[in-house]
């Protein structure tokens, strides 16, 4: 479980933003701070296992972005989200050389704040369970996908961003499962050749590992299955 500290002087936001970690899988919000110093009494003081920061800048007589430099020195290895009204370039600009991961302005979706966690927990997953990196790897952490891949206008000639979306769904609802061209093609009701268009430019994108098997009569079929540490480039095209 990921624990959240929300750090907001604001009773009704911070309660709001309690709520929306807890409509996310996998976190929590493990404390709250009204001011400036509970935030550091919680981060730098107390046994209180904290992954991830949800940090306002206006509080009161304080400036939230006073914790990030205090938060560097402690070398504490946790990562912070601003969640603010400040939208001036200098803040943004301050916010973003101190590191913080990500950037939200008031009012915000909770679409938006659910991109916000789910996009630092794919990153921190990564890092955490990778000793070396392919190139693929460190795009996505820094821009938070390929950049190769990230636009479906850049498809092949001759596939579209509504089959490639089919397929993808129908990929993302069996994430364990090995399948052959015949097995997706009867499943999601598309022809054997299109079908196989697209899922030789999936391998070729890394979302998906093929595997080949010969049979009795020597002829190879050739099996996927979604490559995990992809998985949020599939989503991309789910959408």
């Amino acid at each position: 479980m990921i624990n959240v500290l929300i750090v907001d002087d604001d009773a009704m936001v911070a309660e709001l933003n309690r709520c929306y970690v807890g409509q996310i899988e996998g976190f929590t919000c493990c404390g709250t701070a009204s001011t400036l110093q509970q935030a550091k009494d919680l981060v730098l003081n107390s046994e209180l296992s904290i992954d991830l920061i949800l940090l306002d800048v206006y509080m009161q007589q304080d400036n939230g972005l006073d914790l990030l430099p205090e938060l560097r020195n402690a070398r504490r290895p946790i990562d912070v989200i601003v969640i603010s009204s400040a939208a001036d370039a200098q803040t943004i600009k301050k916010s973003l050389n101190y590191g913080v991961v990500d950037y939200l302005i008031k009012p915000f979706q909770f679409s938006r704040f659910e991109e916000a966690l789910t996009g630092w927990q794919q990153k921190k997953t990564l890092m955490d369970n990778q000793q070396y990196y392919e190139q693929s790897d460190v795009d996505r952490l820094i821009h938070g996908s390929n950049p190769a891949a990230a636009d479906t206008k850049k498809l092949p000639k001759g596939l579209t961003p509504q089959t490639l979306r089919t397929l993808c769904q129908w990929i993302d609802a069996h994430p364990t499962m090995e399948f052959s061209t015949d097995e997706l093609a009867s499943s999601v009701n598309i022809s054997r050749v299109s079908c196989r268009k697209y899922l030789i430019w999936l391998a070729q994108m890394n979302i998906l590992f093929t595997s080949i098997h010969y049979g009795v009569t020597g002829r190879p079929v050739y099996r996927y299955r979604l490559q995990a540490d992809h998985y949020s480039l599939l989503k991309q095209y789910c959408q």
